[in-house]
């Protein structure tokens, strides 16, 4: 499969210029992304799903996030000393296998992982942080500006492909077998699927002549006399504003109109086949002078999706809702990732700040998680109440930050 994917790859590279092409690491490290999230697709969805079979709180689920985001900076700069001291694929590596042993953790703790779920989100958070401080560093090295915007197009299409399969295939498990047990096998396939990511991963040599000094605390300096730069980030900031929220409550917005998981999984086949649509638009039509016009496209598909649940939560409306999502999201994403990997190489020292930039990235978009999920939680913890819309649709209105925020290549 592996070997099919990569010719693939290479004969559509074959009608463009040598400088737009695919290296061979990037195409190897879209199989390992590829493969990674295969396993976090199935598991990652069903995680919160567990969490709320258990528990059937959103606070629980809420805090389990809160304590996942706020950790997730932290391993960010903790791996992105490891990058600089060692290599990207050290940390890249480490993540992986730590992710692993994570699930592997959660098939042994099975129901006490409620009793000790604080423990299990710092062990998330750390491990999560360790494998995409890693992978984000490595996007940088295999892309070029020439060909980034393609790389993080097809990056988004097997990303998605992945998600595509991973929940539905975890639903019809889950479905399949009786009380918890479904959970358990999801888990355990998800591991297999870390171990070998893993394994792939050592097709990719470490680099060579890597800076050694690590400038994190000299960041806020640049922030100061790089106006542009600060933007972008407080960009991402917005972006986590929604994005916290919609990392763990659709799936259970949908369950408790829907409660039947494959269900749910079948449904994560639609959103990302929408995706995976929008990823092959954007790598054939995208321009970088556009990129302002695509967030504030991507902003108003936001709020359409939202008021669809201002008249009430039920499941076509939930569905609708996240239909939207789907679509406009990536479209976001990919954007906003495009622009801030162009600011990078401005940087003084010319790229060499990349992994300290991945590095404050995730900090000021975990902030924004983080605010977030605390503001749901505080407001919006009853599922049956009327403010979850309104609390949506606020958070949707901050996307228009993001037009400020960049400004077209």
């Amino acid at each position: 499969m592996d070997l099919r994917f990569k010719t693939w790859l290479q004969s559509r590279g074959n009608t463009l210029p040598q400088e737009k092409r695919l290296t061979r690491e990037a195409i190897i490290s879209l199989i390992i992304h590829s493969t990674f999230q295969f396993g976090a697709s199935m598991s990652g969805v069903f995680l919160n799903l567990y969490l709320w079979r258990l528990t059937h709180s959103v606070a629980v689920n809420g805090t389990y996030s809160i304590i996942v985001y706020i950790l997730t900076p932290i391993g960010f700069a903790l791996g992105g000393w490891m990058i600089k001291k060692k290599d990207r694929m050290v940390s890249y590596r480490l993540g992986i296998m730590l992710i692993g042993l994570f699930y592997l953790s959660v098939i042994i703790a099975q129901e006490a992982l409620v009793k000790y779920y604080v423990a299990f989100a710092i062990f998330n958070g750390l491990a999560a942080a360790f494998y995409w401080v890693g992978y984000l560093t490595l996007m940088y090295d295999v892309s070029t500006e020439q060909n980034r915007i393609r790389y993080l197009a097809y990056n988004m299409i097997f990303f998605t492909m992945a998600s595509l399969a991973g929940p539905a295939l975890a639903g019809f498990i889950i479905r399949l077998k009786e009380g918890l047990s479904g959970y358990t096998i999801v888990f355990g396939i998800a591991f297999c699927m870390f171990l070998l990511a893993a394994l792939i991963s050592m097709k990719i040599k470490a680099s060579s002549g890597h800076h050694r000094v690590y400038y994190l605390k000299w960041t806020g300096l640049i922030m100061k006399k790089n106006r542009d730069w600060l933007k972008a980030l407080l960009g991402f900031f917005g972006m986590g504003l929604l994005q916290g929220t919609m990392l763990f409550l659709p799936n259970i917005l949908l369950f408790q109109v829907m409660p039947r998981e494959d269900i749910v999984g079948y449904l994560g086949v639609l959103y990302s086949s929408l995706s995976i649509a929008m990823g092959m638009f954007i790598s054939k039509y995208a321009q970088g002078s556009k990129s302002r016009l695509y967030l504030a496209i991507s902003t108003i598909g936001y709020l359409v999706g939202v008021s669809l649940l201002l008249g009430s939560i039920t499941i076509w409306t939930v569905v609708g809702f996240m239909i939207l999502y789907s679509v406009f999201s990536p479209l976001q994403g990919n954007t906003m990732t495009g622009y801030y990997y162009g600011l990078i190489a401005k940087l003084p020292l010319k790229g060499e700040l990349k992994v300290e930039s991945v590095v404050v990235r995730e900090l000021f978009l975990n902030v924004g998680r983080v605010i977030s999920i605390y503001c749901f939680i505080t407001f919006g913890s009853d599922l049956e109440g009327g403010m979850i819309p309104w609390i949506l649709m606020i958070a949707s209105l901050t996307q228009f930050a993001l037009v400020w925020s960049i400004k077209n290549r």
